[in-house]
């Protein structure tokens, strides 16, 4: 029998907006025993089936949603039909860049909570991160196959998150062998080397793919500083767009190696490249002790605020760096400035970024506003799925 869950009086109005979490205090009472992942069908206070969903005893997040239609089984062909679905309408991205590296299911934002999978050539890579994905891991692996029969599928499922579900990090192959080395990538026209194994994430940055192609317009004949470089895939748009020199900065020098190698993979100017293990924040006031001055810095820093109650020191980490970068821009020079803190919201971040020119003694121009690849959509009844921001700013 299945279980079910009946929430309190007034909280089934975000449930009627087909938002796909149920917190622990909306629920009133738990009928059966559901275990860690279990499908669970939830009724309003008076009776009335509102959704199915997958069980998680010990999160806030008590259930989130597979879906809103009593009758529809949480099957493979469920999974099959979703994950179809999301590859539909991703295909004039993949086209359109000739991409073979791209996002295929986004979770909550393609319908399927705490399924993240990225598609690297013949690799699918899974984190699977809620309850409800682990229980049915099988079928989403068996789904894959059936959709893609020429991929590997690999499980990078070692995110902190799993803990708050109950669940252990776990990494390794689904179905077919381990890959032995890098995964080369294409996108828009450039060889990227994916470590799927150890790399971060799932192994690539997919999302910043048309940050890096907005680049490629202000580093004709400049010099760059490439902050948080990872891989230096930015480095590689800078390169490939004419700039003199691009000093690509991360305090990993495996992932400096990978960088270097991505330029060589390329056939792009090497003597134009450097690459430098350093502390972004040290180096950045080194260079301004020492007078240096760039034409463009990029600033791609990894996510400051994994909770609320870190988004004031995340805010001071991001004012801090973004003035110290103005401060060493040449007059009319160009920031390409990110959050890829959800909790940190664009009128937010922009303030923080405005705040940083006053303090740096600049006059700043938000020229663009940048976000999330294409391949990242927000569903319209999950806004949370928007977390990628992206200022292009002239300073003066």
């Amino acid at each position: 029998m299945t279980c079910a869950l009946y929430l309190q009086p007034g909280r089934k109005k975000s449930l009627n907006r087909k938002h796909p979490w149920v917190f622990s205090k909306a629920i009133k009472k738990v009928k059966g025993k559901p275990a860690l992942g279990d499908t669970v069908k939830i009724y309003s206070n008076d009776g009335k089936y509102l959704a199915t969903a997958a069980y998680s005893p010990d999160s806030q997040i008590r259930a989130r949603i597979w879906t809103f239609d009593e009758s529809q089984q949480i099957d493979q062909a469920f999974f099959e039909q979703k994950l179809a679905q999301a590859f539909e309408a991703r295909e004039y991205v993949i086209a359109e860049g000739a991409l073979t590296g791209f996002r295929l299911c986004a979770a909550e934002s393609d319908g399927l909570p705490g399924v993240t999978i990225d598609k690297f050539d013949n690799y699918l890579v899974c984190q699977l991160l809620s309850a409800g994905a682990e229980r049915h891991k099988g079928e989403i692996v068996m789904a894959l196959k059936s959709l893609f029969p020429e991929c590997a599928v690999y499980e990078r499922s070692d995110v902190d998150v799993r803990k708050k579900e109950g669940l252990d990090k776990i990494t390794g192959p689904l179905s077919g062998d381990a890959p032995t080395e890098p995964v080369l990538i294409s996108e828009n026209g450039l060889k990227i080397e994916v470590d799927i194994i150890s790399g971060h994430k799932t192994g690539f940055y997919l999302d910043q793919r048309d940050s890096r192609a907005a680049l490629e317009r202000f580093v004709k004949d400049k010099e760059v500083l490439n902050c948080f470089c990872y891989t230096g895939t930015f480095g590689l748009y800078a390169l490939r767009g004419g700039c003199n020199k691009v000093i690509n900065v991360d305090v990993s020098q495996p992932a400096l190696d990978t960088a270097k190698r991505n330029v060589e993979h390329n056939g792009l100017d090497l003597s134009k490249a450097e690459f430098v293990k350093q502390d972004v924040f040290k180096l950045l006031r080194q260079y301004r002790d020492e007078g240096r001055q760039f034409d463009t810095i990029v600033m791609d820093p990894p996510k400051f605020a994994e909770s609320k109650a870190q988004l004031n020191g995340a805010c001071r980490g991001y004012k801090d760096i973004n003035m110290i970068a103005m401060q060493i821009l040449k007059p009319g020079g160009t920031l390409l400035t990110f959050s890829c803190s959800g909790l940190m919201e664009q009128n937010l971040f922009q303030k923080v970024v405005a705040d940083a020119a006053l303090d740096a003694g600049k006059e700043l121009l938000i020229m663009e506003r940048l976000n999330q690849a294409a391949d990242h959509p927000i569903a319209g009844n999950y806004p949370e799925g928007f977390y990628l921001k992206g200022l292009i700013c002239k300073v003066y």
